[in-house]
């Protein structure tokens, strides 16, 4: 799936064929996607962009018609292509834009969404959401605090979208290495200063996966077709059984929900 760094680097890529176009139309071909494609976005015209942003993993689309908003699923990736292009079996939307070009979302498993709110940032899908983990409300009192009298993992914690968005499984298990903490202590027993080193660690793993092209996995490569390389710099993830690259120790396993976690016995506790 891809996470936040993914999301932001095509947003990145994405943004300045957007910005200051029109959209002219919306060509659907399969309006059934993790939810029905709402007529409201189908029947937009003539819509002018006026920013392109992300809120956690939606890539939002704001016009003067009111606002898209892009989800990519488990598998979803977009594309800018000449209008014209001919379509392929998973190119479900386009959207036509003015300049002669396309914005195509391309998702084989249908577990991304196209949706439509006309007024920016209203759609109910945003309301509870946690605060952005680049942003200042993200701080280890903020974390601290929320984490209080809390006996779940720190890991299911820090994944959790009410707490803070964007923090995906891979991004979760670097954080939590480069913290030295471990990844299944319960988030009501870290104390402040552990926090505020988190809360730190999770901005800098970010920084520098948005910076080298989000991390390259089977589903996704960026807005212009290139993979990301941050998956050369993972410690943690996908590396159990392997030694760690601090102390060398063996590299252990574990789950937290449905997902595996990889972590160092010595240099996490």
């Amino acid at each position: 799936m891809p996470e936040l760094p993914e999301v932001e680097t095509t947003r990145r890529g994405i943004e300045p064929h957007l910005l200051g176009q029109r959209i002219d139309k919306l060509v659907v071909r399969q309006p059934q996607l993790r939810w029905p494609i709402p007529m409201e976005a189908i029947a937009l015209r003539n819509a002018a962009v006026i920013a392109v942003r992300r809120r956690a993993k939606f890539l939002l689309i704001d016009t003067d018609k009111g606002q898209l908003l892009l989800h990519l699923g488990m598998s979803g990736s977009l594309r800018v292509l000449p209008t014209g292009t001919p379509a392929g079996k998973h190119d479900h939307v386009d959207l036509i834009l003015s300049s002669g070009q396309l914005l195509r979302l391309n998702d084989p498993r249908r577990f991304g969404a196209l949706l439509f709110s006309n007024e920016p940032d209203s759609h109910s899908l945003l309301a509870q959401l946690g605060p952005e983990p680049l942003s200042e409300a993200l701080t280890g009192t903020w974390l601290h605090q929320r984490a209080k009298g809390r006996k779940l993992a720190i890991k299911t914690f820090i994944m959790d979208n009410h707490t803070v968005v964007g923090v995906g499984n891979i991004y979760a298990q670097e954080s939590l290495f480069l913290a030295g903490i471990h990844p299944s202590r319960p988030a009501g027993r870290i104390s402040a200063d552990r926090y505020d080193r988190l809360a730190d660690v999770i901005k800098e793993v970010l920084r520098r996966a948005i910076k080298a092209g989000g991390t390259t996995l089977k589903d996704f490569t960026s807005a212009d077709g290139q993979p990301g390389y941050f998956a050369q710099s993972l410690n943690v993830y996908g590396r159990q059984g392997k030694t760690c690259l601090v102390c060398a120790t063996t590299l252990k396993g574990t789950r937290h929900g449905q997902r595996s976690t990889t972590y160092c016995p010595e240099c996490q506790r």
